[in-house]
């Protein structure tokens, strides 16, 4: 009887995996069938609407008003980004070349800033952040994730665009497609202008660098015991413990792709929070890329397979004496390297209070 109910149990509990899974595929499919690989298409029958800006905490560059006057009658690139963002981060040259070059011709884009992390929630970052990527366009503020639900969105960075009638025509996850997504705005800019009675002068593509990625390379990690769920790749024996301030002891042998912790360190929803005098995360790890997302005054002091970082694979927030003085809840670069391989990263932190979110790659 006790095998009957244990058959049962698993037989119930992969036709639950199917059902989500059945259930994620298909509101996938369901949002992409809002947009139409036809971009030239004249009927929109089956094309949705944007929907409402719902739930908006903060507005930069604009306000309530002057965003609904802007946006009414113009082709709009909704872009849903978060500030610590690498990926996010990497696309917003080309969003703020294409701002400076569309917006006479009847282009807005609006960053939708959805927060990862608490501290992203806090209004003079996000105004920091914007004017340090050089944002001259609207960017609101959407803490509670009620325009991202609306959106039925899932993923940071992605870019929406709605044609002058509001139709969502495009939309695309992830970095990458710039010329693509460029063409997209020039042709729903030229039906604009031909619904105006106006001609539109061609211009030619902007041409940035796009990053290349590693082929092979460390998923993003994470410090936080609820954004790890499914994705647990903290190595320590000792492992995650919701709320509670755990001593971590480095084990004698290490896997790729984990991180391990050394001190006492306290378990966070989105971090880890450093209580000891002095801590250290190490980590081998497979990319040209290493990223780190971080808050509270400190200095890390780095090492690179065992020795200071050499000068050709130094990451920007790096000085030559090898540390990192973190000032301000963002993302620092640690490793940036023109080659990709399997390197180890040494962390070593001397300031209580340090905390520390994500690992990230490139």
């Amino acid at each position: 009887m006790k095998k009957e109910y244990k058959y049962a149990s698993i037989f119930f509990a992969i036709i639950a995996v199917g059902v989500m899974s059945i259930s994620y595929f298909y509101d996938e499919v369901d949002l992409k069938r809002n947009t139409t690989n036809d971009i030239t298409t004249l009927d929109k029958t089956f094309l949705r609407t944007s929907p409402e800006l719902k739930g908006i905490s903060g507005y930069i560059n604009t306000s309530s008003e002057e965003l609904d006057q802007d946006i009414e009658g113009k082709v709009v690139l909704y872009d849903f980004w978060t500030y610590s963002c690498i990926n996010c981060i990497r696309t917003l040259p080309h969003l703020t070349a294409w701002d400076e070059k569309y917006s006479e011709e009847g282009l807005v884009i609006v960053g939708i800033h959805t927060p990862e992390f608490e501290f992203e929630k806090e209004y003079d970052n996000v105004v920091f952040a914007t004017e340090k990527f050089g944002i001259k366009y609207p960017v609101i503020q959407d803490n509670d994730k009620e325009t991202w639900n609306e959106f039925q969105n899932r993923y940071w960075p992605r870019k929406y665009i709605a044609d002058h009638e509001g139709y969502i025509r495009f939309d695309h996850i992830g970095e990458g497609a710039y010329a693509e997504t460029e063409k997209v705005i020039q042709l729903l800019l030229e039906e604009r202008s031909v619904a105006l009675g106006n001609t539109l002068e061609k211009k030619e593509l902007v041409n940035l660098d796009e990053y290349k990625h590693a082929t092979f390379r460390t998923p993003e990690l994470y410090f936080g015991f609820n954004f790890a769920e499914g994705r647990n790749q903290l190595g320590n024996q000792e492992g995650f413990s919701k709320n509670q301030i755990v001593t971590y002891q480095l084990p004698e042998k290490m896997k790729q792709h984990y991180f391990y912790m050394e001190g006492m360190w306290k378990n966070n929803n989105d971090g880890m929070k450093l209580i000891s005098e002095s801590g250290k995360i190490v980590l081998n790890f497979n990319a040209k890329q290493v990223n780190i997302v971080a808050s509270e005054s400190a200095t890390l002091f780095i090492e690179y397979d065992g020795k200071e970082i050499p000068e050709e694979v130094r990451g920007k927030d790096v000085s030559p004496e090898g540390t990192v003085k973190i000032s301000e809840p963002r993302l620092y670069n640690l490793i940036d390297s023109q080659l990709e391989g399997p390197h180890e990263i040494i962390i070593q932190v001397q300031s209580p209070g340090f905390e520390i979110f994500t690992f990230t790659f490139g």
